[in-house]
């Protein structure tokens, strides 16, 4: 697991929710998403807009997701978001990411994203490329 760790605090807003006020599951999703990509602009100082343009990708898409949900989030709940790359292999890596609910964990998320870069041979496709070792560096504070 890498040291970098990424903390994002934010109210959980009504649209954020079903009818009875407690966050829609698919929203959790939503905030993962957020999670990496502020995660990657503090690590790397580098807005997620032009990542593309400063590392030669087309983007780090995401492969695989997961959540296990502990404890509601609720319309109008104070909560922080942690997330941590917890493992980078070649050319994919994973991120976890926590999301505390009062002081209280209550859902648990993982996802696994590629580095990527546009087929040279057929840009309709993408291709995994090595993520470069400056990356790596600045997850290893």
């Amino acid at each position: 697991m890498t040291s970098f760790l990424n903390r994002r605090q934010f109210t959980i807003e009504w649209g954020h929710c079903d009818p009875a006020g407690i966050v829609f599951n698919s929203r959790f999703f939503e905030f993962f998403d957020w999670g990496t990509w502020t995660l990657f602009e503090a690590a790397l100082g580098v807005k997620p807009h032009e990542l593309g343009a400063v590392y030669g990708i087309m983007g780090i898409p995401l492969v695989d997701a997961g959540a296990r949900f502990i404890a509601p989030a609720r319309f109008g709940d104070a909560v922080e978001l942690t997330s941590r790359v917890s493992e980078f292999r070649r050319s994919s890596f994973d991120v976890a990411h926590q999301l505390f609910v009062h002081g209280a964990l209550a859902v648990e998320g993982k996802e696994t994203r590629v580095w990527a870069t546009r087929d040279a041979a057929d840009p309709s496709k993408i291709k995994s490329q090595p993520i470069p070792s400056d990356v790596l560096a600045r997850f290893e504070v």
